[in-house]
């Protein structure tokens, strides 16, 4: 997909010298499809995989408990609902960016996504507070990797997917402030662009580098504060935790290749300067929103690791 992208950019504007998407160049149709594939179909593979992968691990984990076991169903099968009040509130917070407060101008696409994705967060880990507390015993043994047992709690399970969720929200933050041309350090790395290609690289990598300092830290702290509380599963619970909210998340993922798709079509189509304009906006906060995708999915995927151990 990526291969098609770059193809289509280097063919299109640096060799023949056409404006991006000209209908003139074919590659266009494959850098479109690549989009629809990579962001939409292989990210969406990716974080469902991870979102069954977790969900398995908890199941697993808790079906050897045997506190859980003589507790009955609602408690060992705590994780799914986990899962499925995520579903809700993202069809509840949905609304938000509908009704309560759309965007009216392009330039405030990037807010209103963002508020989604904060809105979700926060509204999922009260009801999950509720959940762990209905459903779960209020204290429990599950068997330990490190000791033959340790001993939890329906709150520290409950702070376990709390914790994931926040961590997650923050990582997609920090990958928004990285990536999003609102910010400072694109800002300065276009302004860079300008003192020629070496640099770009040079000060491109080093962004790519610090912005990599929060979420790794971010992961470790959720897995030491999980494993503590609840050990493997608390990290499954908290990787749960994250991709609660995958609903909106892959909604937001999906929108930056929409827009990118949609400008491509008018440009093919030849519609007039103004409405190319207006996808360039959309499609700047939807690069934005297709990065925040790509962070839940490589932390969800390191918390899956450790819970599958």
């Amino acid at each position: 997909t990526k291969a098609a992208d770059v193809g289509a950019d280097l063919v299109g504007k640096v060799v023949h010298g056409l404006e991006e998407d000209d209908p003139k160049n074919p590659a266009t149709i494959a850098d479109n499809v690549g989009d629809n594939v990579g962001d939409v179909a292989g990210m969406g593979s990716d974080l469902f995989g991870s979102l069954a992968e977790s969900t398995c691990a908890a199941l697993v984990i808790a079906s050897t408990s045997s506190d859980l076991l003589d507790a009955g169903w609602a408690a060992l099968l705590f994780p799914l609902t986990i899962s499925a009040a995520g579903i809700l509130v993202c069809m509840a917070c949905s609304f938000i960016a509908t009704d309560l407060k759309p965007a009216v101008r392009e330039a405030d696409v990037e807010s209103a996504l963002k508020l989604q994705l904060i809105s979700t967060t926060f509204l999922v880990v009260p009801v999950v507070v509720y959940l762990a507390h209905a459903l779960l015993p209020d204290k429990f043994e599950l068997p330990s990797v490190v000791s033959g047992t340790i001993k939890a709690s329906s709150t520290g399970a409950a702070i376990c997917v709390s914790v994931g969720a926040l961590g997650g929200l923050l990582i997609g933050l920090v990958t928004e402030y990285y990536t999003s041309h609102s910010y400072e350090p694109v800002r300065e790395c276009a302004h860079v662009c300008k003192q020629g290609a070496a640099v770009n690289l040079i000060y491109g990598l080093a962004l790519g580098y610090r912005s990599a300092i929060v979420p790794v830290y971010t992961l470790a702290a959720i897995v030491y504060f999980a494993f503590s509380l609840a050990d493997l599963y608390g990290v499954a619970l908290a990787a749960l935790g994250m991709l609660s909210t995958l609903a909106t998340g892959l909604t937001i993922d999906g929108y930056g290749p929409v827009t990118d798709n949609a400008g491509g079509i008018a440009e093919m189509a030849q519609l007039p300067a103004a409405c190319r304009e207006k996808t360039d906006c959309l499609d700047a906060a939807g690069n934005t929103t297709a990065a925040i995708g790509k962070g839940f999915a490589i932390g969800s995927a390191a918390l899956v690791l450790f819970a599958l151990y």
